[in-house]
């Protein structure tokens, strides 16, 4: 018979919460009764949703999927064949196991069944006690019930956070450091090519997911196994990333959740541009070279975030280039149409990085030379340059090249009106000036500035540093400096004898005037 209290639901989805059969074996009411496994013991991890007391021969045509079905078996004894159909109907009722309590139908597990069971991979149960069946279901049902509010309410606590994050404009890293806090595991936003484009989670661990991540892609690819959840991301039809938990420890019902709502966010957050205008693939970029600029996180430690993110590291030569103002997407086309492997980003103080990959025959100069050719025939100006450090072939040597490509990029923007300057520029070509910027962190030259401009910044007099600046940029000539600043010969001479009296310097003589004109340059250098 089967009691209309052990009715399961109409159908079941395979992502709402579930106990295993292994967990219900587990139950102290469960092992009152003895229970031992004859057959199926490799599928103990299926999930069950809900418990069916049921002496009817055919029960498996009242079954959805996904039941513990529990029976004493009385009405199949002495019938082999029952027995053996018993088994096959539950196994195409994609039951979830079938636990019998031995008595006086059954006196010790049937072989026909258990033979059954396991041709099916049916998990088979027996029970060597009397065990009252409502106590199991009761125990279930409960344990479920109190499983799908747990379920809810985290969904709706994961919808809160992750919508309340997309109200107040958060950046996608916020979005997915929220998802991993509740996952407990890294969590990893890729392209449909498998393109690493953000990750969060601990530290030490997400490095362990990215090191083989080729593996992991292929893994999290073909299923949801093993703790590797993943959800689509798109809209209106077309697919254009993926989410994947990787490694979720606990149940896969509530990875699932997890990752259907944090794939719901990310849409919404895409959507509605919540990375002001900066696609993920930029953001994936703009990050991994900062931090490679910045120098706060180890090279090596950064080496599986490039790789994912599709750069080749293996056996390269790595070109840091950095271009004034340059356009992101541009610079990205104009790599794609040449077809060069490289990041592009926008880093601080108006400096686009580009990091090139080559293979280590390719001759970098000459590729370096080409890019930039094509890029300023493209842009249609003759001061479009690109600033280029020397080809690395360590990686760990490629933060001071991104560093020495963005300080010459800066002094270019300080001289692009007094040099000539060729397509490509190196520190060689911007002089003093670019050794002045590598050099203006110092403590030592930043000492040397501010005594030597001592009497002039205690003043706080702009028109006098500006007057100097120009001075010492026209090689002093005092005809082009009153020119550009709009006043007489004597009315520059007068500026020009205060400001001698407050440096306390001559600047007719060469030796004083130069190291003025490195103390401003420092100055102003370490103002930017």
């Amino acid at each position: 018979m089967t009691t209309a209290s052990d009715t399961p639901p109409a159908s079941w989805n395979p992502s709402e919460p579930a106990l295993s059969v292994r967990q219900v074996l587990t139950l102290e009411r469960v092992l009152a009764g003895e229970p031992e496994v004859v057959a199926g013991a490799g599928h103990l991890d299926r999930p069950v949703r809900w418990v069916h007391v049921a002496e009817a021969a055919d029960v498996g045509v009242m079954l959805t999927g996904g039941e513990m079905v529990l029976t004493t078996g009385v009405l199949l004894a002495g019938d082999e064949e029952k027995q053996a159909e018993y088994i096959r109907s539950l196994h195409r009722a994609e039951a979830a196991a079938v636990v019998l309590g031995l008595g006086r139908a059954f006196p010790t597990p049937p072989d026909v069944m258990r033979r059954a069971a396991e041709r099916c991979q049916l998990p088979l149960v027996v029970l060597h006690r009397p065990f009252p069946f409502a106590e199991l279901t009761e125990e279930v049902q409960s344990r479920l019930v109190r499983r799908k509010f747990a379920s809810v309410s985290l969904s709706e606590a994961v919808r809160t956070a992750l919508t309340a994050l997309i109200t107040a404009g958060a950046p996608l890293q916020a979005l997915l450091d929220e998802i991993a806090q509740h996952s407990a595991c890294p969590v990893v936003v890729t392209n449909l090519a498998h393109r690493v484009l953000a990750t969060a989670g601990e530290r030490s661990a997400v490095d362990d997911v990215l090191r083989d991540w080729e593996r992991i892609a292929r893994q999290a690819g073909a299923g949801q196994g093993d703790g590797w959840i993943r959800a689509e991301l798109g809209g209106r039809g077309e697919r254009w990333g993926r989410i994947v938990l990787c490694g979720h420890r606990g149940d896969s019902a509530t990875g699932r959740l997890l990752a259907d709502r944090a794939a719901e966010a990310l849409v919404l957050h895409r959507m509605l541009g919540g990375n002001a205008g900066c696609s993920w693939e930029e953001q994936s970029a703009q990050g991994l070279l900062t931090d490679l600029v910045g120098g706060a996180v180890p090279a090596r430690q950064l080496l599986p975030r490039a790789r994912a993110a599709g750069l080749p590291v293996n056996r390269r030569s790595f070109v840091p280039l950095a271009v004034p103002d340059g356009d992101v997407a541009g610079l990205d086309r104009l790599l794609r149409l040449l077809g060069l492997p490289g990041l592009v980003a926008e880093l601080a103080e108006g400096a686009t990085a580009v990091l090139l990959s080559l293979a280590r025959d390719q001759d970098a100069d000459a590729l370096t030379e080409h890019f930039a050719a094509r890029l300023r025939d493209g842009s249609g100006a003759d001061r479009t340059v690109v600033a280029a450090a020397d080809a690395r072939t360590v990686w760990d040597d490629v933060p001071a090249g991104l560093r020495e490509a963005r300080h010459v990029a800066r002094a270019v923007a300080d001289s692009a009106d007094a040099l000539d300057l060729p397509a490509v520029v190196r520190l060689k070509d911007v002089h003093l000036r670019g050794l002045v910027r590598l050099l203006r962190d110092d403590p030592h030259v930043q000492s040397f500035a501010e005594r030597e401009l001592a009497g002039l910044l205690r003043r706080a007099d702009d028109d006098l540093l500006s007057v100097l600046r120009t001075y010492l940029a026209t090689g002093r000539n005092k005809s082009r400096t009153a020119q550009l600043h709009h006043v007489s010969r004597p009315a520059l001479y007068r500026r020009l004898e205060s400001i001698q009296a407050c440096l306390g310097v001559d600047l007719d003589d060469f030796e004083q005037a130069a190291s003025v004109h490195i103390a401003l340059l420092a100055h102003d250098a370490q103002q930017e």
